[in-house]
């Protein structure tokens, strides 16, 4: 499939106008808090004002700087009409109804040839656009196929494995209490730009003004964060499981973890405790870069302080080494009684779960057909799906369906993945924007923006409050677009799995609306799917198409809001219900009254009006214990296999010793800054600084290679080159650059012509460079050189 550009007459712009209207309560879509705002919107459906929304139960009015944009979200280039590519690599534009049957039909020619696990789904949602996700599950079952592949897959997975064994289910998480601990450790992360929990700016200047509290952070990189730090811990990268093995074996060794905690709420103390014991603490910390007095003072600290939070992220996640960096930074937590008690990390509740739990490799389950890699919480890692696709096994991915996602700028291994994608037998793209993913489909569904439909996001990860928001919409669909929900819905129809409309489930939704106390909705559903077992499969669609019609027109009447996708709210029906019955009492707690079944109707209606959001439940902190998944409700602190990696580390000192000299440089790819989140804002523009993403690099290794400050270079790994412009700054340590993400997109300029602003860091990362077990990238240690241009370049 060549890489053709769309013709520009399926790209507009809406033109500008006055604002004037009323503020209108949703919720910033950059980053996982999907802080609460209030926007205007003008006449022309652009959003001309952004503020904090102070009812918003958890963000309380707080806004970062990237959220202020978001007016460029809304005002962007927009596709507004599917597009089908032509033979000679063109688009042209095509009828939904045509887009519908010729994708329905390709996609049960290919499930009934070759069999569903020949197609692939990527993507699900784009941050806060989880609904979409949510029915896309139904494509997914009509296809018959189980390969979900997801962004989550390159950051998390590794998280989420250590979570099945340690507390018994892999979708099992828990919160970060940064802004109540008495001692922080933030481990590769960088709050102060990035986020990550709460109101994340004001937590970390709040605990840096605070002298009875002690900010640690472990990076690299004097990043933003790090100057607010008490003690920086500058770990060479690749090497925090050094730094944390070193500071385990400090605990163990010297008799410092919470005997009590580990007898009353773990088991297999006994079983770990051998492999910290033989530690060589100054050596590993050496080889981690930390000087060992700093790290016997970090672990000897986090023993004897009252509360002790840590707060991780991808610094670690894409790192090597990375599903045993999440083990050992649990550990760290975990020994010294900071678990389950405030001011600690906490496991909390889900509303409705991002995610599931996977069989282990000994207990079955799908695996794909080539590289025979297992899922981690149903979920495909990135990494290996290039290779599912460029094969000639007859069990190849042959299908592959994106949604809301742009693999070809933000998996691994770009030219890998463009290569691979060009061997498909179909490629459909779900999207509002002719991403560079779209223009190598075969088809184009455009879809309506995040602020055109009702949406949520399912990142509700707060203990002893959980909370939920319904995202109500603020401006208009573009015409001929479609919300995906709509999309999933229309396939499954038509790829033969569902009739269309339920008249008679209908009639007794309606009846049930007016009394839900007779519990007519479940039993109709109860019959129905016992009388047609395999629409069972389909509920959200079932559901959608009665009890979401209802409301749809039932609000409609009201005309409290636009009617917009409003059917979508009827799959919280089903989280509503399950919520309240497992955690009534905490539910209860939170304000609501009734009780048995019709609590759940009670929260069913404050959730779908509340456009705000809400606080679901509360618990206390004795009832923590309660959301452990194991049997025993204990954690399970002896991962064999982690144990294993652990004792092998020596070795893997020595290897990453021997790394390639043609390399010298460490790349850590993937820098949030100021003004990049991800790549849902397309437009350059939005940036109100460093607009081509520039490449860090310290001044010593600078003048050493003759390179000035604003100097362009190339950075180049085993992957290939990309052009850069150099800042120099000593907060980069010798020989480690660091480049942004989210650049390199796309963008109409003037005159119809199109602008490429920033370098793909993709483009030098390698499919092969990932971890043995998640398949995780080591986007944080891409092996680079750095080869500078004529002044002229």
């Amino acid at each position: 499939m060549p890489d053709t550009q769309a013709p520009t007459s399926t790209i507009t712009k809406k033109p500008s106008g006055k604002s004037g209207a009323a503020a209108k309560p949703t919720a910033c879509i950059l980053c996982a808090q999907n802080c609460g705002v209030t926007v205007q919107v003008n006449e022309q459906q652009q959003i001309t004002r952004v503020l904090g929304d102070e009812k918003h139960p958890v963000s309380q009015g707080y806004l970062c700087q990237k959220a202020s944009r978001l007016t460029y979200y809304q005002d962007q280039a927009r596709l507004t009409s599917p597009l089908k590519r032509q033979s000679d690599g063109s688009f042209a534009e095509i009828s939904w109804d045509q887009a519908i049957k010729e994708i329905a039909d390709k996609l049960v020619a290919i499930r009934d040839t070759h069999g569903g696990k020949t197609i692939a789904y990527a993507g699900g949602g784009g941050q806060g656009n989880h609904l979409g996700g949510v029915f896309g599950s139904a494509t997914r079952a009509a296809c018959d196929t189980p390969f979900f592949y997801s962004a989550l897959a390159q950051e998390k997975t590794g998280n989420f494995w250590v979570h099945g064994k340690l507390f018994g289910k892999q979708n099992t998480n828990f919160s970060e209490a940064v802004a109540e601990a008495d001692y922080i450790l933030v481990i590769g992360a960088n709050p102060m730009q990035s986020h990550g929990f709460a109101k994340a700016r004001s937590a970390i200047l709040d605990i840096a003004k605070n002298p009875r509290r002690t900010l640690v952070v472990v990076d690299p990189r004097v990043s933003e964060t790090a100057k607010k730090a008490d003690i920086h811990m500058a770990v060479k990268p690749g090497k925090d499981a050094f730094l944390f093995a070193a500071m385990l074996g400090v605990l163990v060794q010297e008799k410092l973890c919470d005997s009590d905690f580990l007898a009353k709420h773990t088991v297999g103390y006994e079983r770990l405790q051998g492999h910290f014991e033989k530690v060589p603490v100054d050596e590993y910390a050496a080889i981690a870069g930390v000087d060992a007095t700093a790290v016997r003072q970090v672990a000897r600290d986090m023993a004897k302080a009252k509360t002790v939070g840590v707060r991780s992220d991808l610094g670690i996640e894409q790192s090597h080494n990375s599903t045993l960096n999440a083990y050992l930074m649990r550990l760290l937590f975990l020994l010294t009684g900071n678990f389950g008690k405030h001011g600690t990390n906490c496991l909390h509740t889900a509303f409705m779960p991002l995610i599931g739990h996977s069989p282990e490799r000994d207990e079955g389950g799908p695996k794909t057909a080539i590289t025979g890699m297992h899922g981690i919480c149903k979920l495909f890692p990135p990494n290996v799906l290039p290779l599912e696709i460029d094969s000639d096994h007859p069990g190849r991915t042959r299908a592959l369906i994106v949604e809301s996602a742009n693999p070809l700028n933000s998996y691994p291994d770009i030219e890998a993945q463009r290569k691979a994608y060009a061997k498909l037998d179909l490629m459909v793209v779900i999207d509002v924007a002719m991403t560079e993913t779209a223009q190598a489909a075969h088809y184009v569904l455009p879809a309506a923006s995040q602020y055109e439909k009702f949406e949520s996001t399912f990142f509700n990860l707060e203990f002893p409050e959980n909370y939920y928001h319904l995202r109500h919409p603020v401006a208009e669909p573009l015409a001929n677009t479609r919300p995906e929900p709509d999309i999933h819905h229309d396939l499954v129809c038509a790829m033969g799995e569902l009739p269309k409309k339920f008249p008679l489930l209908k009639a007794l939704v309606k009846l049930d609306r007016k009394l839900p106390q007779l519990r007519l909705l479940p039993m109709a559903l109860g019959v129905t799917f016992k009388l047609h077992p395999k629409w069972a499969k389909y509920a959200s669609l079932v559901l959608k198409a009665t009890l979401g019609e209802v409301l749809a027109e039932k609000r409609a009447k009201t005309g409290a809001a636009p009617l917009g996708n409003y059917d979508v709210a009827s799959v919280l029906w089903f989280a509503s219900h399950a919520y309240a019955k497992k955690y009534a009492k905490q539910v209860r707690r939170a304000g609501l009254t009734s009780s048995g079944y019709m609590l759940g109707e009670e929260l069913f209606n404050k959730v779908i009006n509340s456009p705000s959001g809400l606080i679901l439940s509360r618990h206390t902190h004795d009832e923590h214990w309660e959301l452990m998944r194991h049997p025993d409700k204990k954690v399970h602190l002896y991962i064999a296999e982690m144990c294993e990696w652990l004792d092998m580390l020596p070795q893997k000192a020595q290897r990453d010793a021997e790394r390639d000299k043609a390399y010298p440089f460490n790349l850590m790819a993937g820098e949030r800054r100021s003004y990049n989140a991800n790549t849902i804002l397309r437009n350059p523009e939005w940036r109100k600084k460093d607009k081509s993403g520039a490449l860090k690099m310290n001044p010593s290794d600078a003048a050493r290679l003759g390179i000035a400050n604003g100097d362009w270079v190339n950075c180049r790994s085993n992957r290939g080159a990309i052009k850069l412009q150099v800042q120099l700054t000593v907060e980069m340590p010798d020989k480690v650059v660091s480049m942004p993400h989210g650049y390199g997109l796309r963008y109409p300029g003037a005159n119809n012509s199109e602008e490429t602003i920033g370098a793909q860091a993709n483009l030098l990362s390698d499919l092969k460079d990932c971890d043995p077990l998640a398949k995780t990238p080591y986007h944080k240690n891409i092996a680079v050189n750095i080869e500078p241009l004529a002044k002229s370049a």
